[in-house]
């Protein structure tokens, strides 16, 4: 699958979707992706990633908004660099979707925050029509 990849401030996001068949019910409306991020520390100071939110989006428009504490239970913090890798996932009730995140970071040296953009990417399986992108 094709990498999608941002840089806020130093903070390199590269992301990689793939569709989970075995996962998947397309007979009952289930699609499932999985997909891996890596966060990388191009910058100068080190930053922490204290909460995320992501706005998953499916094949007929409806966005669902998630927010919460770090990922996959961690809070990482990179040194320069330092990178940082998961893996998680999500379900769809149509056969293609994107999703876009923002990571709000802080530095911890200054306390200063931002937001690190995670880009937007496609989520497609080979049940749909045609990629939502």
């Amino acid at each position: 699958m094709k990498p999608y990849s941002a840089t806020t401030r130093g903070v390199r996001v590269t992301v990689r979707a793939f569709y989970l068949e075995d996962q998947s019910e397309p007979d009952q409306g289930q699609y499932v992706w999985a997909y891996k991020i890596e966060i990388v520390n191009d910058g100068e100071a080190a930053v922490q990633l204290l909460k995320r939110t992501w706005l998953i989006t499916d094949g007929q428009g409806r966005t669902m908004r998630v927010h919460g504490e770090g990922v996959v239970g961690e809070q990482p913090v990179l040194e320069p660099g330092e990178s940082f890798d998961y893996t998680s996932g999500t379900p769809l009730p149509t056969p293609s979707g994107f999703m876009r995140g923002t990571y709000h970071m802080i530095i911890p040296g200054t306390g200063e925050t931002f937001d690190a953009q995670v880009p937007p990417f496609s989520l497609d399986s080979p049940h749909q029509a045609g990629g939502v992108h």
